[in-house]
């Protein structure tokens, strides 16, 4: 079972097709082919992302100007433009100079190859499509930009463009959210850790979202007006999803017991209320409160109800983890997940590590039905009650932390690992075997030498270019981990 997405994911992206004017008057019907041509790509983007604003055809300099108002107004996430044929880079200055979006020139000529037995300058001019990228590009550098990427193929048949095109509509659901995000912050960090701290205008600063102080107590209003019919349906919910074996090995564990479950219910419908109210897009916690009291059976049975919450494309973070609440948040508008994880016990016989956590976990990624278990304690923590275990898919994986680096800006770390099959420990926490090449040894130390923070974002596939373009979108460094055998110095701020 999958748990449905609490909002559609959106963003506001352009369409604009460029031309040269003098072509017109020149060849009888080419501007008609040109908008049939974007009229293509427009349908085959709708595939992607349904709110695709277009902004026609423009051909000189005027046109740009005046389009450049227009796209300021539409408040746009990304802006893909259609080289429809050779168009000069006049159409192209006044946008790359105004605009802070990112810009995707699209290369997709008609024909795989001109007959050119047959070809005439009107059926060039139709495949034009590379022919101004260079001057583009160019243009970009001058005017003290980076260089826009470019897809390149055909209109039709091209699969590798069209995984292209889809993988830019995913990048522009992150960078909308997280430019519009309101991030709950509630409680405080973990005494004497020192790698969660983050100054939350520093997250404004480099995405552009809002960050709001939460109490706990406005959880805990909702908590008291929890009514019993809201409650019954939370706690069937609860055990749709999850499994609830017997205790194995771990002396701390319990078959869940009624009095945990009705605990966690209780709390998810509390939660889901009070994020509603707060209209928070994620929630970054920690709190203990005072021993014995409500408030802290409230504050530490979290993990359930925020399981079900981030599977639902509501991320939540423990540990007060705000860095880490913002890699899960991208890691889910990429579709790919986005569990809260740290690195557990090597398998040194295996060449693998375990990476998982206590909660919040994204279940959409598991690899069977999770189990929900009783435990007497949380390690490290106050409080009992119901723990959340599961190992996510075999298969691709990639791991995403925020950290800060020297400077004191946002700094990406990322790697690609496998998922592999083997059994994990059933201790009411999350755990699955991760490899990474080109050894266990190897990465781990690569890994560290970032400084990444000891959590990360754990979601499925390879996905590592993708989030280094999101990185570069918000002008934040980025490390990708080298799989290779040979050590290399990361010197470039955005390594892939």
């Amino acid at each position: 079972m999958q748990v449905e997405r609490r909002k559609p994911l959106a963003a506001n992206i352009g369409l604009l097709g460029v031309g040269h004017a003098t072509y017109w008057h020149q060849f009888d019907g080419l501007l008609q082919i040109m908008h049939e041509k974007q009229a293509k790509l427009h349908t085959k983007l709708q595939h992607y992302e349904k709110n695709i604003i277009d902004f026609g055809l423009i051909d000189n300099s005027e046109k740009a100007y005046e389009v450049v108002k227009a796209i300021y107004a539409a408040d746009l996430d990304l802006l893909f433009i259609d080289m429809l044929t050779y168009a000069t880079s006049e159409t192209f200055a006044p946008l790359v100079k105004a605009l802070q979006i990112p810009m995707v020139l699209v290369a997709l000529q008609p024909l795989t190859a001109m007959d050119y037995a047959k070809s005439t300058t009107f059926i060039q001019l139709c495949n034009d499509d590379i022919c101004s990228v260079p001057e583009f590009c160019s243009v970009a550098v001058r005017m003290g930009k980076k260089t826009p990427p470019v897809i390149i193929g055909t209109l039709e048949g091209d699969a590798e463009a069209d995984l292209e095109l889809a993988s830019w509509c995913r990048i522009a659901h992150v960078v909308h959210d997280l430019k519009h995000a309101r991030i709950g912050l509630m409680g405080h960090v973990l005494e004497t850790m020192y790698d969660m701290h983050v100054d939350p205008a520093l997250i404004t600063k480099s995405f552009g979202c809002h960050v709001v102080p939460v109490e706990p107590d406005d959880v805990m209003k909702q908590y008291r007006h929890v009514h019993e019919e809201e409650l019954q349906l939370m706690k069937k919910r609860i055990l749709s999803f999850f499994d609830t074996p017997d205790p194995q090995s771990d002396s701390i564990t319990f078959m869940l017991r009624e009095e945990d479950l009705q605990l966690a219910a209780k709390t998810a419908v509390a939660l889901e209320k009070m994020i509603e109210e707060r209209n928070l897009t994620g929630l970054a916690y920690y709190y203990e409160a005072e021993d014995g009291s409500e408030m802290r059976r409230l504050v530490t049975n979290f993990i359930v109800g925020n399981s079900l919450l981030t599977s639902s494309g509501f991320p939540m973070c423990g540990e007060y983890d705000l860095k880490t609440l913002m890699a899960m948040l991208i890691l889910d508008r990429l579709e790919i997940g986005g569990s809260f994880a740290e690195l557990h016990p090597m398998d040194f016989a295996r060449n693998s590590i375990l990476v998982g956590h206590d909660g919040p976990h994204h279940i959409n990624i598991a690899d069977c039905k999770p189990v929900l278990r009783s435990l007497s304690k949380y390690h490290g923590k106050p409080g009992s009650g119901a723990g959340v275990e599961f190992k996510i898919q075999e298969g691709p994986i990639t791991m995403l932390a925020i950290t800060v680096s020297k400077k004191g800006d946002l700094k990406f770390v990322v790697a690609e690992g496998q998922s592999v099959d083997g059994q994990i420990p059933a201790t009411g926490n999350t755990n699955t075997h991760a490899h990474f090449k080109p050894d266990l040894k190897t990465f781990l130390r690569r890994w560290m030498a970032e400084g990444p923070t000891h959590h990360f974002a754990l979601g499925t596939g390879h996905h590592s270019i993708e989030i280094a373009k999101i990185a570069a979108v918000f002008d934040i460094e980025c490390v990708v981990i080298s799989q290779e055998k040979e050590i290399r110095c990361e010197t470039s701020k955005t390594n892939t």
